[in-house]
């Protein structure tokens, strides 16, 4: 990997922008898409490499009820991208087990995500300790930032920065652990200014709710896994209660970095600051094996 750095004052020109205008990202790409070195990392506006995780601010406004998205999947695709936990500076990098990367399974009628699926960062849902939110009380995070699902009309790209108005949460529990899904739509999108709650994604977004709590049910099934769970009988939250799980989710995050760095169980904590830069050595994608295309059927 080839890296270098910048000068001090060049540091500091981190982002200064309020929430009205979103900075611009770019990226730095190293390895084959779809392979398990691939990774893509996040290069901030003074062209230093930093953390989708750590470095993307939150900025969350409870006037308009909007937050900052990092897009990780766009809708349609397979391919399980994510921040990374265990790599310095957090870039995205393809979900894999045993070495293999990771797709995720067509379940009728959906190809695979039906969302743009992201996090929300400077976020962090805590392993260490029981949630304490009332509803989950007792269930540990998932180790991960929050889960966010884009449902407006644009296909997203992996790697933006999108501002998204909050909508609503599901309480998803996935192998015992809590892993929250919180529901947004781009703020540019053209329906954003008549969506402002779930009353409204269900009005302009017929069975969208529905069919995102099916999708989460049923996504895994597939490899042999069983249905996921939810708290609170499968039902939405609505954004008071949204917005305190970002809130407490913010907390835990600046838990993470002030109190647990260096500790290998919880993700990385490298962000900007020491002037690195990194060179894209962006290889041909990896071709997508055939049997991602097949549908599967759940009675």
């Amino acid at each position: 990997m080839l890296r270098r750095s910048i000068s001090r004052p060049a540091q500091r020109l981190l982002m200064t922008k309020s929430h009205l205008e979103t900075p611009f990202y770019g990226k730095v790409v190293q390895g084959s898409k779809f392979t398990p070195e691939y990774a893509q990392y996040l290069k901030l506006p003074n062209g230093e490499v930093g953390s989708y995780f750590h470095d993307i601010p939150l900025e969350l406004n409870r006037t308009d009820n909007t937050v900052n998205m990092v897009v990780e999947v766009a809708r349609w695709s397979n391919a399980k991208f994510e921040i990374s936990r265990t790599r310095p500076f957090n870039p995205m990098v393809q979900d894999n087990k045993n070495g293999k990367v990771r797709f995720i399974d067509n379940v009728f009628p959906a190809h695979g995500f039906i969302h743009n699926y992201g996090a929300i960062p400077q976020t962090w849902e805590d392993p260490t300790v029981p949630s304490t939110h009332e509803g989950v009380e007792g269930i540990k995070g998932d180790n991960d930032p929050l889960d966010c699902c884009e449902i407006g009309s644009a296909v997203l790209s992996m790697g933006d920065v999108k501002r998204v108005k909050i909508l609503g949460s599901l309480a998803m529990i996935d192998q015992g652990e809590l892993d929250w899904k919180i529901l947004v739509i781009d703020t540019k999108d053209p329906l954003a200014p008549q969506v402002h709650n779930l009353n409204d994604v269900e009005t302009h977004f017929p069975k969208v709710l529905e069919s995102t709590r099916s999708w989460f049910r049923n996504y895994k099934i597939p490899t042999g896994k069983p249905a996921n769970e939810f708290a609170f009988s499968g039902q939405y939250r609505g954004i008071s209660e949204t917005l305190s799980v970002i809130e407490e989710c913010h907390e835990s995050w600046r838990k993470l970095l002030r109190e647990l760095e260096g500790n290998e169980s919880v993700p990385q904590t490298k962000r900007a600051g020491a002037g690195v830069v990194y060179e894209s050595q962006e290889l041909p994608d990896a071709p997508i094996p055939p049997e991602i295309g097949k549908w599967h059927y759940i009675k």
